[in-house]
Formats: C-alpha cells, structure tokens, sequence
C-alpha cells in the first residue's frame, strides 16, 4: 500500500482529498453510538490477560481502577474497538495506536538537543489518521473532566487538540518532503513563548527532564552489595535477578543469565553497527524485571545493568516485550512479523530522532521484545492540570507533534485539503470526544465492578 502520494500532482492529491469529503462528511467524525455487536470492556481487558505474566494482571488491574484516566490509558483494545465503527475518510499513515496525552514527552535526541514528540510506540500500526487524533483528544476530556473543567472549557480544550492538528497539516502539506522529515519540536524553540505560570511549569518539567540519566538510574535503581551495585529490590515494581525464581521462564539463574546473554547478541545485530560497537564496550552487571507504565503492565518488562569504563559510567536498557497491535484485530496484518521489529519501525518513522540503542530481539521462549535506553532525559507533564489555559497550550502541542508524525508517512496533501481551513473537523472532534468521554465512564464503572464481584483479579482493596 502507498502511504502517501501514490505518483499524482499536488493538485489532484488536493482535489482526491476534498472529494472524500462528500462519501465521509468532516461532520460524521463527531459521532459515536456504541453498537449492537460492540464486546464488553471487561471480556476485552479479561482475554487480554491471558497472554501476560499471571501474577502481573492484578497489579495491571489496580493501576488501571485509580480513576476513568487511569482506566483509559489501559483500555487501548477496547477503544481500538470502539474506532473500528467510526468513520474514516480512507486516508492512512503509520499512526502511534495509543495516542493518549501521557505517550508525548520530552526526551533528549541523539545531538543531546531536548524535543518534544510522540514517545509510545507499543501499538504503532499502518491505520486511519483519525484514529489518533480522536484518541488523543478522547484523553484530554477525560483529563479536563476530573480537573473539573465545565463543558465549555473541555470543548475548547479537545478543540484545541484538532485545530492544532489541522492547521499543523496543512503546514506540512506545503513543505517539501526532506523538510518535513528534518522538523522536529525543539524544546528551546517552544520556552521563550510561553510566559507567567506556564513557563514556570514547563521550565520545572524541562530541568527534571534533563535531570533523568543513567546516573540518576544508578542512584534510584540500585545499591551496593557485598562491595558491587546491584538492582536493589523493590517488589512488584522492580524484582533483580536474584530474586525472580519461578517468575522467570526457566529453571535457574545460571540459565537466565545465559538466555540473556543470547538475547542481548540477537539484539546488538538490529542495531546499526557503530552503535553495536558502542554497546559491546559495556559490560553486562545485573538484570531485573522492572514494572512501567499502565497499559504495559503483565508484558515482560526487564532492564539490564551495564558499566562502561567504571562504575561512574552506567548505562541501562530496558528490554520489553512486544505483544500485537491491539489494532490488528481491526486492520490488516503489517509488514513485520517480528512484533519488536514493528514497534522499532514505526517510532523510526514516526519520531523526529530515535534512540541509538533502539532495537529488537527474540526471548529465549520465542517472545519478541524491543530495546532501548531505560532514561535519557525523558520528561512528562503533570496530569493533575487544574488550569483550562495550561491544557489548552498542552493540547496544541501534542496536536502539532502528531501531524508532525503522521506527515513523516501519509497524504498530508489530501488529508489537509479534506480537513479544509474552517472548524467542521474541530468541532466533530470536540463533539466526539464529549460523547466517548462519557463511554468512558461508563466502561470504567463496569471495569470495577468486574474486580469488585472477583471476576478480574486486583493487587489491592480499590476504595
């Protein structure tokens, strides 16, 4: 299938898109009605399970009931489901998956330069456009509601996610390709606007961000035993080595070392090979499962310990495992058959810079997994936002990064001249997310009332 322009003008790319208007009208993005044939949340999380480690679910479960946030960021299935029944113009680009507010961050490019970009790949997957768009800014109303903005602050908050990406397109959609492939969100180009609390709250996230090294790794992550630093243990979050026993898939330490070792070669060859060579410098040190995330939660998740020149000179990857899409279930199959090498490809082209140890590899058991550095001045916002303005300017960055990504593989031609100048798509977005926002809710309840009856396992008492 070809992405973008498929050999035609400008012109005719403009017209194509302006066309779709009439068979997929910017106004029928607006709606949602869930279905007759619509499965329940809970039979979608509950299957979901059964392909993650058994004693993790609980704890992806608590973290999921905290509040309808929470539960949204772990729902990806069934909303994956819920925007299989929603109109799509046709247009298609390599698209995130799981585009919720909380997946776009800060984090440090190659050249050390801070930017802010798209940062969670788990789901990424050739698909309709929209469905990030409506995702995202899905999260940004379940965000403003329990920040206990009315519906006119919300309206303009999720507005503003969809107008930031529409007039970002239609940027992009003038540019020649190479210059849309080199434009990246320069943290530095971004500060000097904001000003009053804003900037005060985007300088503090800045300066933490640069402050999330492997250094600050070492400090938080491990502690000295008998004269050597290991993982310290901090069950179920991080669990070294040591103290993994029948958690791991295999009989004995001796054997997960080895399987490690094998996996971690498998790994050095995805990478280009100066980086390989970089990597093969350090030695390995100490290895431990490690518990990130929301969603994530139940797939293995590890990170491996190792020094350069000395102990002074850490490094830590995180190695993690890559289950399908959750939106394959309603898409056709992708290119890679190695899910760690789809993850890999598409934050490749995804991404304005990509880590240099990014890269796949296959578990001993036949589990893929992808591989990157744990921390390298990654950085986030506080969702706790009691402030309409603050969102707001929130929205519209996130709004620009994801048409910045979606430009790097799609029409942005089409897909601007479809979108058009006026607020139709911003209002249906708006409109849409209300709607799904109360979905949500919904979903959610039902959600804790499968783990109050004891059908779906909780780490702890939900209160």
């Amino acid at each position: 299938m070809t992405l973008a322009g498929g050999g035609r003008t400008v012109a005719e790319r403009a017209a194509a898109g302006k066309e779709l208007r009439k068979r997929v009208p910017r106004s029928s993005q607006a709606v949602w009605e869930p279905p007759r044939q619509r499965i329940g949340p809970v039979d979608l999380i509950e299957a979901q399970g059964r392909h993650r480690v058994p004693w993790l679910v609980p704890v992806r479960h608590a973290r999921m009931s905290v509040s309808p946030f929470t539960y949204f960021r772990g729902a990806a299935l069934p909303m994956a489901q819920d925007l299989s029944f929603t109109p799509a113009c046709g247009l298609r680009a390599q698209i995130c998956g799981d585009a919720h507010l909380l997946n776009f961050g800060i984090y440090a490019s190659p050249e050390r330069e801070l930017l802010f970009d798209v940062n969670d790949f788990d789901e990424t997957h050739v698909g309709p456009w929209e469905w990030d768009v409506k995702r995202l800014a899905a999260s940004f109303a379940v965000s403003a509601a329990e920040s206990g903005f009315d519906a006119a602050q919300t309206d303009k908050v999720t507005q503003a996610v969809a107008r930031a990406y529409r007039e970002a397109t239609h940027e992009f959609a003038g540019m020649r390709y190479m210059d849309v492939w080199y434009t990246s969100l320069r943290v530095e180009d971004y500060l000097p606007r904001l000003q009053g609390a804003i900037k005060k709250t985007a300088t503090r996230t800045v300066g933490k961000a640069r402050k999330r090294t492997n250094l600050q790794a070492l400090e938080k992550l491990t502690e000295i035993q008998d004269g050597r630093r290991r993982f310290r243990a901090d069950p179920p979050v991080l669990i070294p080595l040591r103290d993994l026993g029948d958690h791991l898939e295999v009989r004995t330490a001796d054997e997960a070392v080895r399987d490690i070792e094998a996996s971690f070669e498998s790994y050095q060859s995805s990478l280009e090979d100066g980086r390989a060579a970089l990597l093969r410098r350090f030695v390995s040190v100490d290895f431990a499962l490690k518990v990130v995330g929301v969603g994530s939660v139940g797939t293995r998740c590890y990170v491996l310990y190792l020094e350069g020149r000395d102990a002074g000179d850490p490094l830590f990857i995180q190695v993690k495992e890559a289950q399908r899409s959750v939106l394959e279930e309603y898409l056709p199959a992708g290119r890679f058959r190695h899910q760690g090498r789809r993850v890999v490809e598409g934050q490749r082209l995804m991404q304005a810079a990509s880590d240099i140890f990014l890269g796949w590899t296959t578990g001993p058991t036949g589990l893929h997994f992808y591989c990157r550095q744990l921390r390298d001045m990654k950085g986030s916002i506080d969702t706790g936002v009691h402030d309409p303005a603050r969102l707001a300017l929130y929205a519209e960055l996130c709004g620009v990064a994801l048409a910045r990504a979606h430009a790097r593989s799609g029409d942005s031609v089409a897909t601007a001249a479809y979108l058009g100048s006026g607020e139709t798509f911003d209002k249906a977005i708006a409109e849409f997310s209300a709607a799904y926002r109360e979905q949500n809710t919904s979903d959610y309840a039902e959600f804790m009332d499968a783990i109050a009856s004891g059908r779906l396992a909780c780490e702890q008492p939900v209160t």
